[in-house]
């Protein structure tokens, strides 16, 4: 296998593992301004399996086929420190694997970057409101088997929620110093933005759209995607989601399967 084919697939399983890259009332890549209230707590616990399939052509010329999937189990744990301030920590754990033309080539699995995060919601009117969430990775993944970036990152968010019944719009602002020893882009902006439609009480329809810059120096195609789902609420502290998340352009995942369950007490 050839350098630039071996550096294009390694892109690609990089590219996958930001899958879980954002804390948002799941299946949402978007979050809300939302907090839990003082001394309070929540427990997110949430699966995805994202798949990629990739078109090259080898050192003799000949068409192959690279296909990627991660899978990961994400668990976050949200403290209300004060009423308009929360506590995160996430803890994700993944699984790779890629194949060229059905030959595997690389399978990983193991604890991902451990995140911190704080988000702040500074101000509130009737139905309208802002917040804040800066946020630090920790260097806990194995950098050689592609699961964490080698250094610590960080990031910040500025999160508006609107809500006009039945519908609630969420928009995402972000910047990403994504510091690695894996020669990534390091500096990465972000927009997203979601709308939730309450259709019954316990049910909500809810969708997202978004782009991000690449973290692939060697590429300028951002990565833009598509995301539809819906969250079953069967009592007021519990939550079920599932979603599909689609990529808009090459550089993003192509499909990416969610589900996961939320507590709050």
């Amino acid at each position: 296998m050839n350098s630039l084919l071996k550096k294009s697939i390694f892109c690609l399983i990089i590219l996958l593992s930001s899958i879980g890259d954002a804390i948002a009332a799941h299946p949402l890549i978007t979050d809300d301004t939302g907090t839990q209230g003082k001394g309070k707590f929540q427990i997110e616990i949430n699966g995805q399996i994202g798949i990629d399939r990739d078109s090259q052509v080898d050192e003799k010329g000949t068409p192959i086929t690279v296909k990627s999937q991660e899978s990961e189990i994400n668990t976050s744990l949200t403290y209300g420190i004060i009423d308009p301030v929360d506590l995160i920590l996430s803890f994700p754990y993944q699984w790779k694997n890629s194949e060229i033309d059905s030959s595997t080539i690389f399978n990983e699995k193991g604890i991902s970057d451990v995140s911190i995060e704080v988000k702040w919601r500074f101000f509130e009117k009737e139905n309208f409101s802002f917040a804040l969430k800066p946020g630090i990775t920790l260097p806990t993944g194995d950098m050689d088997k592609y699961l964490g970036t080698g250094r610590m990152t960080y990031s910040i968010f500025f999160i508006t929620t609107a809500e006009t019944y039945p519908f609630v719009f969420h928009l995402n602002l972000g910047y990403i110093q994504n510091e690695n020893k894996l020669d990534q882009r390091e500096n990465i902006w972000h927009a997203s933005l979601a709308s939730e439609w309450k259709v019954f009480k316990v049910l909500r329809v809810v969708t997202n759209m978004g782009v991000e810059q690449n973290a692939d120096k060697t590429s300028s195609v951002e990565r833009a995607f598509f995301l539809g789902g819906i969250i079953y609420s069967p009592t007021e502290n519990i939550d079920i989601d599932a979603g599909i998340k689609t990529g808009l352009t090459a550089s993003e995942t192509d499909h990416i399967f969610l589900g996961g369950i939320t507590f709050r007490f």
